[in-house]
């Protein structure tokens, strides 16, 4: 019984939790080399996770999780972001998540109170699942590099 208007609620403020992660990542000593990404690409992958949240949760498409996440890694890969910060930005993006529901007032009622707990298990699922395509997709792509090297 996911809490629609707590989904709702969050992807209504997704530009809003995307500008405090980017502010976030872009100042933390765990995720420097994203200094270098320009705050638009930033915002559109912190905007796409936010804004399509519910999709996400309640359709469980773990090949989609899959493709982007992936996508991900061989991005930053290319780029020269070590996956740690990589791996770490998407616990931000995570953290970020978890703190505005937790913040937003909305938690009134015993109800509201496990539909939260119900969200925040569904969304530590999702970052699980989006951190383990970006490190395979890491993975990959460092296979890809040092089997070229190689030859």
């Amino acid at each position: 019984m996911l809490s629609t208007r707590l989904v709702t609620m969050i992807e209504d403020h997704a530009e809003e939790l995307s500008r405090d992660l980017i502010r976030d990542v872009k100042s933390n000593s765990h995720t420097v080399h994203f200094q270098r990404s320009s705050h638009d690409e930033l915002q559109e992958l912190a905007f796409g996770v936010y804004r399509n949240l519910g999709d996400w949760l309640s359709h469980n498409k773990e090949e989609a999780i899959d493709t982007t996440y992936s996508k991900l890694a061989s991005d930053r890969f290319a780029e020269g972001i070590p996956l740690s910060e990589v791996v770490y930005a998407l616990i931000l993006t995570k953290e970020h998540l978890r703190e505005y529901v937790r913040s937003s007032g909305l938690l009134d009622t015993a109800v509201e109170l496990y539909q939260e707990q119900e969200l925040r298990t569904l969304v530590g699922q999702f970052f699980d699942k989006a951190i383990y395509y970006t490190v395979r997709g890491h993975e990959r792509e460092a296979a890809c590099r040092h089997a070229k090297s190689a030859r």
